[in-house]
């Protein structure tokens, strides 16, 4: 027995002293920004740190916790000198952490007084895979929309500095939330692609559906009322919030006739159960002849 248990604990062992070398590597806070409804944005460099999109990190803040480690999905995109990471306040541990970054004071906060900072990572994710298409779909559910946030800035740094190399050709991105201003930050996100896009006359290359699940009579009213605006009235984009929950048979076959012959890679950040829906979406929508439309499902679950 200790034969084939001395192999497995040898390999272990040494995975955590990697993990443990590269926590104490220095990590310095570059700058805290505050998003609306409690969301902070810390942006940070690491010598050495190198990432592909989609990737997430271990943070730990001795200030708050010394032994506790919380799982980020990182927001920045490659090309950018630093990484981010967004934290939403929503328990101790992140409400530690939002008071020990110095965000719950009026004055500005001095680079020096903001707390130390251990990261491990990065570590992969399905949503790298998301150059190897020429169509995707991109499908994020409540916080699961975080990994596209690194996607989509990293699409747009690609497509400005060689668009003709890149294999991407069309986005397909839907994001369901109860509510969308717990997250204005992407959609300022959203907001500032869609000009950019809109400059370079290249509108039709990032296709979103935004729908609001967490909807009541009162939205539903306002929401019909002002549906004429060039604007929405909750995003602020061109494109308008949809209530309820798509079709998603009506979306893959829709998008099917519009590629076809093509190979689609579709990318979820979601629950188990949405999970299972797209993943039987995307068998059924998929030719059996190899040269006809095929939809390939990748996932990372929460």
């Amino acid at each position: 027995t200790w034969k084939w248990v001395v192999g497995p604990m040898f390999l272990y062992l040494c995975e955590r002293l990697v993990r443990f070398w590269r926590s104490q590597q220095k990590v310095v806070i570059t700058k805290v920004v505050i998003h609306p409804f409690k969301t902070i944005e810390l942006q940070m460099m690491k010598k050495g740190f190198k990432m592909e999109v989609g990737q997430y990190i271990f943070v730990k803040c001795p200030a708050v916790s010394k032994l506790e480690w919380h799982p980020f999905t990182l927001t920045s995109a490659p090309e950018e000198d630093y990484f981010s990471i967004h934290v939403r306040i929503v328990g101790d541990w992140t409400e530690g952490l939002f008071n020990a970054c110095g965000c719950d004071k009026q004055e500005f906060q001095e680079a020096w007084k903001l707390p130390k900072i251990a990261v491990d990572g990065p570590f992969g994710t399905a949503s790298e895979d998301v150059f190897s298409y020429e169509t995707v779909m991109l499908v994020g559910a409540g916080i699961g929309v975080t990994p596209f946030a690194s996607v989509l800035k990293s699409v747009w740094y690609k497509y400005c500095h060689d668009a003709t190399n890149l294999k991407l050709k069309k986005i397909y991105f839907y994001w369901l939330c109860r509510d969308t201003h717990a997250f204005e930050w992407f959609a300022d996100l959203l907001q500032s692609l869609e000009a950019q896009m809109q400059e370079r006359n290249n509108a039709d290359f990032l296709s979103y559906n935004i729908y609001l699940t967490g909807w009541d009579e009162t939205q539903a009213t306002h929401f019909v009322v002002h549906h004429e605006e060039e604007k929405d009235v909750i995003t602020g984009l061109k494109q308008k919030t949809l209530y309820g929950r798509p079709n998603w048979e009506n979306e893959f076959k829709t998008i099917a006739e519009r590629h076809p012959g093509s190979r689609i890679g579709v990318f979820l950040c979601g629950p188990e159960g949405l999970a299972d829906t797209l993943n039987k979406q995307s068998i059924s929508n998929s030719e059996a002849d190899p040269r006809g439309v095929h939809f390939i499902f990748n996932k990372e679950n929460f």
